[in-house]
């Protein structure tokens, strides 16, 4: 099940606590993960738990984690429903699953990070 919240909301905390500031995100990821208060929060929950979670804010994506592709898949699929995702710099560690996911690749230059956008829907 896919959750949005944003660090205002109760239970953000509950789940999302262990995850800021965590070394062993940060290895995974490359990646810090702060809880700004103008991210909104795709948090993916199997069993209660944070399986995986996307940030977002102002149509940029911020940070990204999964343990299993196809929790994040899930996630960017729904993002993609709702927002226009623009130009984001994100973790290089789950490229393949963004462009399984439609995401254009940018620039790739460097050392971790990737620029990812949305590929633009055609209307007919």
């Amino acid at each position: 099940m896919i959750v949005k919240m944003t660090n205002e909301d109760e239970r953000f905390y509950v789940y999302m606590g262990k995850f800021l500031g965590s070394r062993l995100v940060e290895r995974q990821t490359n990646d810090r993960i702060y809880d700004d208060d103008n991210k909104q929060w795709y948090l993916y929950l199997e069993d209660g738990k944070v399986k995986a979670f996307v940030s977002v804010s102002k149509n940029v994506i911020k940070n990204v984690y999964t343990t299993k592709e196809e929790y994040l898949e899930k996630i960017l699929n729904k993002i993609q429903e709702e927002v226009d995702i623009l130009d984001s710099i994100v973790t290089n560690s789950y490229a393949e699953i963004y462009e399984k996911c439609g995401f254009e690749m940018g620039n790739q230059s460097y050392k971790n990070f990737i620029t990812i956008h949305q590929t633009k829907k055609e209307t007919v």
